[in-house]
């Protein structure tokens, strides 16, 4: 006989694999693998570079085209410092609320769809439904472009996608992208009484961050004028630094500093403008620096590189969801998600699923049952539309 859980015993199973980004997912994309398998289901894992983490994605029900991609990420944030009330590893009930690192953001729509395979597979699906779970969303949206662009080589086109990031089943249309970078600036050390002939990394290092500060001035302004996209709050794409670490002593020009920037567009902006403004900036700051001594300079990396969400006319995923839900009203988003790079690769996608953001990334982050029952009915009606 086929395995069956229940939605919550599946999600105390996906929230007892501690898949915080820093360590590997296997352990969760393993059991995922095998208990499809044990349905015979077959799943196509999309592994990283040195195989540590992986992607799947799989197919239920008939090998055409106009199915139904329901995608999540299966790592988590850290718990370290924050004060649990209970494991964060372990699902705990208390007053109707599921606890557990990942409740919200977003095992539970994963944990819906897995243990709902046994009525998928029960069900007279026209068309499929494909199950996909991705690594390193958290950390910059990493593993999902290589595993949309497997779905795309060898899956009959799917005719929408629903990322389930906790919406609180609201639809929502558009997201903000991400842009992540890493500078570093190389100086030039000198005793501080001698400054004219050396080359201060952390002052050039503030240059750059109060050019990169000055966008989101100029952006908030230019979105007074205009108004913006008054969906989003802020409504303009902002660029924020928050992490810097550099120098050695008061009196002793810098050699290295380094800081991180979140560069956070409104769909219809890309980062890759920014970080081309960037690099022109920062070049002819690095002139100045050569003129002084040859060994400085300036070392930009992009962490990570994930598009907004744009809306769509007439979008067949909005369309769905709508159907699905009998949401009619107009909803963004202002975090990162990975809808962006599914719609870049031509999918039709919304974001919508159980749980909320405001309790993502919480000490205590919970879902409450009311919303594990709501995403397993919006499901069920999934099933239900695919059958006819």
């Amino acid at each position: 006989m086929s395995e069956r859980r229940t939605s919550r015993e599946m999600l105390e199973t996906l929230v007892g694999f501690p898949t915080v980004s820093r360590d590997s997912n296997l352990p969760l994309i393993e059991f995922v693998r095998d208990y499809l398998a044990r349905h015979g289901v077959d799943s196509h894992l999309v592994e990283n570079a040195d195989g540590s983490k992986a992607n799947l994605w799989a197919t239920i029900g008939p090998d055409v085209a106009g199915g139904v991609v329901l995608s999540g990420h299966t790592d988590v944030v850290p718990v370290d410092g924050q004060a649990w009330s209970s494991d964060p590893f372990t699902l705990t009930e208390r007053d109707g609320r599921l606890y557990g690192r990942g409740t919200a953001d977003m095992k539970a729509f994963q944990a819906i769809a897995l243990a709902l395979v046994p009525e998928m597979l029960a069900a007279d699906l026209k068309r499929p439904i494909h199950l996909a779970l991705s690594y390193d969303e958290e950390v910059g949206c990493l593993g999902a472009p290589d595993m949309i662009r497997d779905i795309r080589a060898r899956a009959p086109a799917p005719g929408a996608v629903i990322v389930g990031e906790p919406t609180t089943m609201q639809v929502v249309t558009q997201h903000k992208g991400v842009l992540g970078l890493r500078t570093r600036v190389t100086g030039y050390e000198v005793h501080s009484s001698l400054m004219h002939t050396g080359v201060s990394a952390v002052s050039n290092a503030a240059r750059l961050v109060a050019w990169l500060d000055d966008r989101t001035v100029e952006n908030r302004e230019r979105a007074e004028r205009s108004g913006g996209n008054p969906l989003f709050d802020p409504p303009y794409t902002t660029v924020h630094c928050g992490v810097i670490k550099g120098g050695t002593a008061h009196n002793i020009t810098a050699r290295e500093c380094s800081f991180s920037t979140d560069i956070r567009t409104v769909p219809g902006e890309r980062g890759e403008t920014y970080l081309e403004r960037y690099r022109t900036h920062a070049a002819e700051l690095e002139a100045h620096m050569h003129a002084v001594h040859p060994a400085t300079g300036i070392d930009i990396k992009v962490t990570a590189n994930a598009p907004g969400c744009r809306p769509e006319t007439d979008g067949a995923a909005e369309s769905l969801c709508r159907r699905l839900t009998g949401d009619n009203g107009e909803h963004v988003v202002a975090f990162g998600a990975e809808g962006g790079q599914f719609q870049d690769e031509g999918f039709s996608t919304v974001l919508c699923g159980p749980g909320s953001i405001e309790q993502a990334h919480q000490a205590d982050e919970f879902i409450s049952l009311e919303q594990l029952a709501a995403g397993e009915a919006f499901q069920r009606r999934l099933i239900d539309y695919l059958s006819t």
